[in-house]
């Protein structure tokens, strides 16, 4: 894949996406979906070390969107602090909604729902788990419609977007043509540097999950 530097095109706009830093529930295999947990003292260390990384690039962005749950606004402020941009918070970039999940780890979610869980892991498309959980169907919906907005309103444009780990994995099968059922064959690194191209109304990955300038950033789990 190709480098981060100079990716934007003429006509193109050019997204360099990051998952937040890591949690205390993300060391703990906890499901967090819309729950709003900070980022611990690694996350926040690795907020800065991105934020230094992409200064060092010298990347630059017209903007910067972002989740509006705590752990991603953490660490697109990192950025911030290193970039002049206004931030514009974004309900679309948040996590799936887990439902009942919420806040189990993956084993105790196997243990208490297995049946449930066969279903998750297998990643049936219409599966919208009991309590608010949200069909992975509805999910990419919402990911594909909030990015295809931004890249509308940034044609040749280089743009932030700071997200989540589950709508990563809907970016890169956007990108790359991989059908929802399909087991995840890429990595989703905490705080790792992602990239991708729209133009002519197509999505292109340039570059996935570059945690050169991290150290052991944990992987978001497989959901199946």
């Amino acid at each position: 894949m190709t480098t981060t530097a100079s990716l934007t095109s003429m006509e193109g706009c050019t997204i360099c996406l990051v998952r937040h830093g890591e949690t205390d529930w993300n060391a703990e295999r906890r499901l967090q979906g819309h729950i709003d947990i900070a980022l611990n003292e690694t996350g926040l260390a690795q907020a800065e070390t991105t934020a230094q990384r992409l200064q060092l690039l010298g990347q630059r962005f017209s903007a910067l969107y972002c989740s509006d749950l705590q752990r991603a606004r953490q660490t697109a402020a990192a950025v911030m602090r290193r970039q002049t941009m206004a931030v514009a918070y974004d309900t679309r970039l948040r996590e799936r909604h887990y439902g009942l999940f919420q806040g189990l780890t993956y084993d105790e979610a196997e243990r208490r729902h297995p049946e449930l869980y066969h279903r998750f892991k297998a990643g049936e498309p219409g599966l919208a788990l009991p309590e608010h959980g949200e069909a992975l169907a509805d999910f990419a919906l919402r990911v594909q419609t909030a990015l295809h907005d931004i890249a509308q309103r940034h044609p040749g444009e280089q743009i932030l977007v700071v997200t989540h780990g589950g709508v990563l994995n809907i970016v890169h099968r956007l990108a790359s043509g991989e059908p929802l059922e399909a087991p995840r064959k890429v990595a989703i690194p905490n705080a790792a540097l992602n990239w991708i191209e729209y133009a002519a109304g197509q999505w292109t990955l340039l570059s996935w999950a570059d945690e050169s300038h991290l150290q052991g950033a944990l992987d978001e789990l497989p959901d199946r």
